[in-house]
């Protein structure tokens, strides 16, 4: 049980880690700084690899033979304050991740916006042509 208590707790470190790369990315992107977005979501992807390995560390650790049959108290007690706490972190980044499609979902309406008012502008350009023509000579005659 202890080495489940201690894989418990790796996973709500990792967790924290997510929650405060969110944050911070949450605040580029409220200055509408979208530049490191790839790396962002690359960092997301290795940390819930690690908690994915973790999870099946603990699954393993659970299945197999146990020291003893019944855990302590203390020992429950603990399990269910990390449980807890690792559902009060995955509640936590889920309104996060809330709030980051949010920020792209804007930005790229945005984005989508601009590039049609550009489109217009050059249509109008285009449809105001200066009217100045050149004119060829015909050097044969």
């Amino acid at each position: 049980m202890q080495r489940t208590i201690k894989l418990l707790k790796e996973k709500n470190t990792y967790l924290e880690r997510f929650y405060e790369i969110n944050e911070s990315e949450l605040s580029n992107f409220a200055n509408r700084n979208f530049d490191g977005l790839e790396g962002f979501y690359q960092t997301r992807d290795s940390l819930l690899e690690l908690i994915r390995d973790i999870d099946g560390l603990i699954d393993v650790e659970n299945r197999g033979p146990n020291d003893h049959l019944e855990p302590s108290q203390a020992t429950k007690t603990e399990i269910e304050l990390l449980l807890k706490e690792k559902t009060q972190w995955v509640k936590a980044i889920l309104a996060q991740d809330l709030h980051i499609l949010s920020s792209v979902e804007k930005e790229k309406s945005s984005i989508i916006t601009e590039l049609r008012a550009t489109k217009r502008a050059k249509k109008v350009v285009g449809a105001y042509h200066s009217g100045a023509q050149q004119v060829q000579l015909d050097e044969e005659a």
